[in-house]
């Protein structure tokens, strides 16, 4: 997190990866002085795909003029960059807000942003956060997109949230596979569930998260998506990121080699 967007596209081609998501105020910092075009060219260079931007408000229950607006503008961008996806994360409907109206009503904000979305090729995948309180897992994130019946729209699997709400495998079988847009792979510590936060992520196989169940069903259903390493560990940010890089790289190829 402490490095620039030009830092982290040189440390993920030296680690080997083919893709890399980029973060959104990095790609702003980014683009006070570049183009989209110029970042296209980045890309090319460091031979890497562009596999999401992220992350955005899903914002359905307070102004969210200007989240629209902001994800409107990545849209255009991620069109001209060649990225496949935008990762939206919900907000919470009000106290006393009946559970069926927050789920329409989160529905048509979501379909205004696959709207805005979908004019540049760029789909929007639904990001379900551990233990949240309106969209902790996949049910909930397929409810709001079921609903909205929009073909832009999908969900995301972050294997940390997942285990943080303890979705079970059977919810993660029951994701359509052409509704999975793009998956956060990771480990954490071996805590109570409700004490986990970011902090404790880990690199993959280095924890408790039974990672090869939850793949192997992912690779079952055909997905042929990317998996994308996000770990917000404060030790690994201070780092070199070509160290951490690597040792990330190095760490999702040892547990790919088990399925």
């Amino acid at each position: 997190m402490p490095y620039s967007l030009e830092e982290d596209l040189a440390a993920a081609e030296k680690a080997g990866f083919e893709g890399v998501e980029i973060w959104a105020s990095k790609l702003n910092k980014y683009l006070e002085s570049h183009t989209a075009d110029d970042l296209k060219a980045l890309l090319d260079r460091h031979h890497l795909k562009a596999a999401s931007i992220c992350p955005y408000g899903l914002v359905g229950f307070s102004d969210n003029r200007g989240h629209i607006i902001a994800v409107r503008k990545a849209a255009e961008v991620a069109g001209t960059i060649g990225c496949p996806v935008l990762l939206v994360c919900p907000d919470v409907p009000p106290a006393g807000m009946d559970r069926q109206a927050a789920y329409d009503a989160m529905a048509n904000v979501a379909c205004t942003y696959a709207d805005g979305a979908e004019e540049h090729g760029v789909k929007i995948a639904i990001e379900p956060l551990g233990n949240h309180p309106f969209v902790p897992g996949s049910n909930e994130a397929l409810e709001i997109i079921n609903r909205a019946e929009h073909d832009a729209l999908g969900l995301m699997i972050d294997t940390f949230h997942y285990y943080k709400s303890g979705v079970s495998m059977d919810d993660i079988r029951a994701i359509p596979v052409e509704k999975l847009l793009i998956l956060h792979v990771n480990d954490c510590e071996n805590l109570p569930r409700q004490q986990l936060t970011d902090k404790h992520r880990l690199h993959m196989g280095e924890g408790v998260i039974p990672l090869k169940e939850m793949l192997g069903i992912v690779k079952e259903k055909g997905y042929d998506g990317y998996l994308s390493v996000e770990i917000f560990r404060d030790a690994y940010w201070q780092q070199d990121p070509v160290t951490v890089s690597i040792d990330a790289k190095r760490a999702l190829d040892r547990v790919l080699a088990t399925l």
